[in-house]
């Protein structure tokens, strides 16, 4: 009678542990319409990510420097005016005799002036440097939108893991509550020993704190994702089972890996970009030593210009060049041009460190990618073997072998292999997208293809 209870109490636990078998596909399926996968949070926080927007506008800002170099090289007018009331007070002496005069009138000058520099080699310089900075500005962009994709991805698969730990804890709840229940009934047949009981009851209590952390750690990394999307996150898509189907990578060789860095990098075109405009800057500091010469054009009206001639008026017009040559500046100059030597060597050193760091960066996410896709497949098997261990458990245990605790101890067995293998996929998606981004990949491309593996189309 002892041993027919107990078989039914463990037919009880094994229809939970077939729950937690289906328990990924089941949940992705049950969501509702709130749910949110990782294409949509992509859209939306690519529209509201206020660090992409900052990057957009400090983008607009330097693409500005191109028009304000082009309207410098172009004719500049200035037109001046002025109008003065003129009192004048006049006290002649001569001969012995004083005479005061006084006088009022209006005075009026007009000034129109045309400017259009002929040689001047710092403007030709500013306006190729405005092309480098409008570069800078755009690959900094482009970093920023794949630093926003690694972090979004982060951000959705942390709380898939929350996700998945909460369901994990909930199933191991009702698993030992089912095995307390058979326990104490054992003990009340008199089959069963005290320390099954307590031992049970122990990890029990440690589930209950096991799943305040798990509903925390739900709502705080869904939070996260709600300010990074701008709207409210109540469901994740998730994986379809235990596969992680994402297209196998274009080549196996880590170098090409790090070749196709070093060329598409927007990272490194932004440094690269940098260099460039502070090599231009040494130009620029050179030309100051060399003269400039400006047509101006000019027209002049003025009426009462002084006291002598209160009722004559003006027109003059003047057609010239101006010619300037600096002779002495007291050494600014060349203060100037080792300035720019000394930029020029920072920014050269700053892209080789990147160069060297993006290099090492590119060997750690392939490694990561291409050891966790091996580690899936091992914790497959592991997962495997963790669930015949405890149907074998549980069959020992019908027939007097085994006891309820053995099986208690494979069933964690099996849910801890679970939170592993659901762990490791995500760790491998994001070390996936990191190497794409690394390698100058477009985000919506890497972020659509992974999507599509959480979505299970």
């Amino acid at each position: 009678m002892t041993l027919q209870h107990l078989a039914r109490c463990s037919s009880l636990a094994a229809l939970v542990l077939g729950a937690i078998a289906c328990l990924a596909p089941a949940q992705a399926g049950a969501q509702g319409s709130g749910q949110i996968g990782l294409m949509q949070a992509w859209t939306a926080a690519f529209e509201h990510d206020s660090a992409l927007r900052a990057a957009r506008a400090a983008s607009d800002v330097q693409r500005e420097r191109l028009p304000q170099a082009l309207a410098r090289l172009r004719p500049s007018v200035s037109f001046s005016a002025s109008a003065n009331r003129n009192d004048i007070h006049r006290t002649q002496s001569g001969g012995g005799v004083s005479s005061s005069v006084d006088e009022h009138y209006g005075s009026q000058n007009y000034n129109l002036t045309l400017r259009q520099p002929l040689y001047r080699p710092s403007l030709l310089i500013d306006r190729a440097q405005a092309d480098q900075v409008i570069a800078e500005s755009q690959a900094s962009l482009e970093t920023e939108a794949r630093n926003l994709a690694v972090r979004l991805t982060g951000a959705y698969l942390e709380a898939l893991l929350a996700q998945d730990q909460q369901a994990f804890v909930q199933i191991q709840e009702k698993t030992l509550r089912t095995q307390l229940d058979a326990a104490r009934a054992a003990l009340q047949a008199g089959s069963g020993v005290r320390t099954d009981i307590d031992e049970i009851q122990a990890r029990l209590d440690l589930n209950q704190a096991q799943a305040l952390e798990a509903a925390q750690q739900i709502d705080s990394t869904r939070r996260q994702l709600s300010v990074m999307v701008q709207q409210p996150v109540t469901a994740l898509q998730g994986l379809t089972g235990d596969q992680l189907r994402l297209p196998a990578l274009q080549s196996m060789e880590v170098e090409n890996w790090v070749r196709q860095a070093l060329q598409h990098s927007p990272e490194l075109k932004a440094l690269e970009a940098r260099r460039d405009a502070a090599r231009l800057d040494i130009d620029k500091a050179t030309a100051s030593r060399k003269p400039t010469l400006d047509l101006v054009g000019q027209v002049v009206r003025s009426s009462s210009e002084n006291v002598l001639t209160p009722a004559s008026r003006y027109q003059n017009q003047i057609l010239g060049l101006q010619f300037n040559l600096p002779i002495y500046t007291g050494g600014l100059i060349d203060s100037a041009v080792r300035q720019a030597h000394a930029e020029l060597q920072r920014a050269e050193e700053a892209l080789e460190g990147a160069r060297r760091d993006l290099s090492v960066r590119v060997h750690r996410e392939f490694r990561a990618y291409t050891e966790g896709e091996r580690r899936i497949l091992a914790l497959q098997q592991a997962l495997r073997s963790a669930d015949q261990l405890v149907e074998s458990n549980r069959r020992s245990m019908q027939a007097g072998s085994r006891t309820l605790i053995d099986v208690l101890n494979a069933q964690q067995q099996l849910a801890q292999v679970r939170r592993d293998l659901a762990q490791t996929r995500y760790v491998t998606a994001l070390a996936r997208l990191r190497l794409e981004m690394l390698v100058g990949e477009e985000p919506r491309d890497a972020i659509g293809q992974l999507g599509a593996a959480f979505s299970g189309t």
